[in-house]
């Protein structure tokens, strides 16, 4: 079938690939000039006056991305070489925190995870215990819950400390929605396939190359050995049905695969409805009412420099409060070789770019006082509005199916992961898979 795509971002790129695998005619369109989406490299320049590739956010891969490790390897790109892999770990500065000890990181899961509890530095045997209780309990119960409740009410019997030093920051983290508000059914199942799923699930896997060059770049590449096209720069302005075709700016296609933002795509159903019979325009103004009902988190992402900057990992986690907001902090020497370099990461964040540049700088002077940083300047600071859908409990995602021939990629479509890149993997893989079986277009 000669199918077209709509978004270069993960899902999108990853649609191509299963597309084109399966012996489709793809083509893709990007309005922008890079790949990736919310997760692409971007340029800058460090206040030496070096250049320096940035990402537009610092992303943490874990061990339990099966689908997003699988298609990086089919695309050519080898996991092992852009990603560091590191056991289970949130250390502070102080060297506190959760740790997988040396002996324990091959263990199988949820040994590895179990042994991390254990020897959690700064947690009395009795924090310890809740979580291990907890923990138990909740894979009894096959990692279901009560689809209203939210994460703060399913922790509600951990002890304060285990809850504020690592439900939160995972929670915060992997659905980038505050514990308080965040779906523990979601909650729950990314847990499972981390702590308790393959061995290694619960590895953390950091970029060592930028984002655009680990899955998108080489994803097009292959979408284009395979005799599809890449259209680079080139903004769909109008989507039309007309019997038994799908038309984008005028071309025909059998198939469509919208994969832009939720809000990007209801805006353009909606528009396209205005012009479409029924029972089409209905199917479409049902798909972008539930798309536009979706909620947002932001995330920052502070860039900040100093020819002295090293950290003692090359991730640690912080302590936010109501002034000092970031939960992580990466070091990017020890990554992509950027050496001084670090990137803070603020999830569900608020507030102006300025304000949380300033914010920033004060927690590394508060918080990281001992390891002699030097004087941090800010890079660049990447804000990103609408990063993420709030993860919410008993959250109603829009389906795959839009419309007859025209399916939706993207880590917002109805699914069990939150908005993670592995959401969007598998998102985008299964719309390019079930091209074949989506519904026939009326004639």
């Amino acid at each position: 079938m000669k199918v077209a795509i709509v978004g270069g971002g993960w899902a999108g790129m990853a649609a191509a690939v299963a597309a084109s695998d399966a012996g489709h005619s793809v083509s893709v369109f990007e309005a922008s000039r890079t790949l990736g989406g919310r997760a692409r490299a971007l340029q800058g320049t460090l206040p030496n006056g070096e250049p320096v590739t940035l990402d537009n956010g610092q992303h943490i891969l874990i061990g339990a991305y099966t689908e997003t490790l699988r298609l990086m390897r089919q695309v050519g790109v080898d996991p092992e070489a852009n990603l560091l892999r590191l056991p289970l770990a949130l250390p502070f500065v102080d060297g506190t925190g959760l740790q997988t000890p040396a002996y324990a990181t091959h263990w199988p899961a949820p040994l590895d995870a179990i042994a991390a509890i254990a020897t959690a530095r700064g947690w009395s045997w009795g924090e310890r215990f809740s979580l291990i209780r907890a923990s138990l309990g909740w894979q009894w119960n096959g990692f279901r819950c009560e689809a209203s409740l939210s994460v703060a009410q399913l922790c509600h019997a951990l002890a304060p400390k285990v809850f504020h030093e690592l439900i939160e920051p995972l929670c915060v983290s992997a659905l980038n929605t505050p514990a308080t508000h965040a779906s523990a059914t979601v909650f729950l199942r990314m847990l499972k396939d981390a702590l308790f799923g393959i061995r290694g699930g619960s590895h953390l896997l950091l970029p060592t190359s930028d984002l655009t060059a680990i899955f998108p770049q080489a994803a097009a590449q292959r979408v284009t050995q395979m005799g599809g096209a890449l259209h680079l720069g080139q903004r769909i302005s109008q989507l039309r049905y007309e019997a038994p075709h799908w038309l984008l700016d005028g071309h025909a296609y059998d198939r469509i695969i919208w994969a832009t933002s939720s809000s990007n795509s209801a805006l353009a159903l909606v528009e396209c409805a205005q012009s479409a019979p029924e029972p089409i325009a209905t199917s479409l103004r049902s798909w972008s009412a539930t798309a536009a009902a979706l909620r947002f988190e932001a995330i920052a992402t502070v860039y900040a420099w100093s020819p002295t900057a090293r950290l003692p990992h090359p991730m640690l986690a912080l302590r936010p409060n109501a002034v000092e907001p970031a939960q992580f902090v990466f070091d990017r020497g020890q990554l992509d070789g950027t050496s001084g370099l670090l990137a803070f990461v603020v999830s569900a964040s608020d507030g102006t770019a300025d304000a949380l540049e300033a914010a920033v700088l004060a927690q590394a002077r508060s918080q990281l006082s001992a390891l002699n940083l030097g004087a941090l300047q800010v890079v660049q600071t990447v804000v990103e509005k609408r990063a993420t859908f709030a993860c919410t409990p008993a959250l109603h995602r829009p389906p795959q199916q839009i419309a007859p021939g025209l399916l939706a990629a993207g880590d917002y479509v109805d699914g069990p992961y939150p908005a993670t890149l592995e959401g969007a993997v598998r998102s985008g893989w299964a719309a390019g898979i079930d091209l074949g079986q989506a519904m026939d277009m009326p004639r």
